[in-house]
C-alpha cells in the first residue's frame, strides 16, 4: 500500500511539474518576443520614411505608466515626454536611416525582466558597420514593457 501511494505521489508530482515548465517557457518566450518587437519597431522608426503611426505602434508595447531611464542622456523620461521626443526627432529629420538594423548578442530572461546586450548595425559612408555593444534592462507588467533602463 505504501509503495502504491509513493508511486501515485511520484506520478502526480511529475505530471504537475510539466505544465509549470511549459508556462515558464511560454512566459520567457513572450518576454523575448516583446523585446524583439521593440527593437524591430525602433529600427523602422529610425528610417527616413518613418511616420508618426510607426511611433504610435512602438508605444502600444508600453504600459500607461511606462518610464525610460537613460542617466547618460538626461535621466528619466515619462511615456509622454519620450513620445514627444520621438515625434520631435522625426519632424527634425533625426531619423535618417543611419541605423540599418539591430543585432541582439545576448539575452538574460528573468521573472518579468530581460537584460539585453545588443548593437545597432549602422550605415557609415554607404557601408554597414557594427555599432558599440550596449546593455539595456526591460521590465514588464501585465504583458507590456513598463520600464527600460539603458546602461550605456
Amino acid at each position: 500500500m505504501k509503495k502504491r501511494i509513493a508511486l501515485i505521489l511520484f506520478f502526480a508530482f511529475f505530471a504537475l511539474s510539466i505544465p509549470a515548465q511549459e508556462v515558464t517557457k511560454a512566459h520567457k518566450d513572450s518576454l523575448s518576443t516583446m523585446v524583439e518587437a521593440y527593437y524591430k519597431q525602433n529600427v523602422k522608426i529610425f528610417q527616413a520614411n518613418s511616420t508618426v503611426k510607426d511611433i504610435d505602434e512602438i508605444f502600444e508595447l508600453f504600459t500607461d505608466d511606462f518610464t525610460y531611464i537613460h542617466p547618460k542622456y538626461g535621466g528619466t523620461y515619462t511615456r509622454k515626454s519620450l513620445y514627444g521626443g520621438y515625434v520631435r526627432n522625426q519632424k527634425n529629420g533625426g531619423y535618417d536611416g543611419s541605423v540599418a538594423d539591430v543585432k541582439i548578442i545576448n539575452k538574460i530572461i528573468g521573472l518579468n525582466a530581460v537584460v539585453v546586450e545588443r548593437i545597432y548595425i549602422e550605415k557609415v559612408d554607404g557601408k554597414l558597420k557594427d555599432g558599440e555593444r550596449r546593455m539595456t534592462l526591460f521590465e514588464f507588467k501585465n504583458g507590456k514593457i513598463s520600464r527600460i533602463f539603458e546602461y550605456w
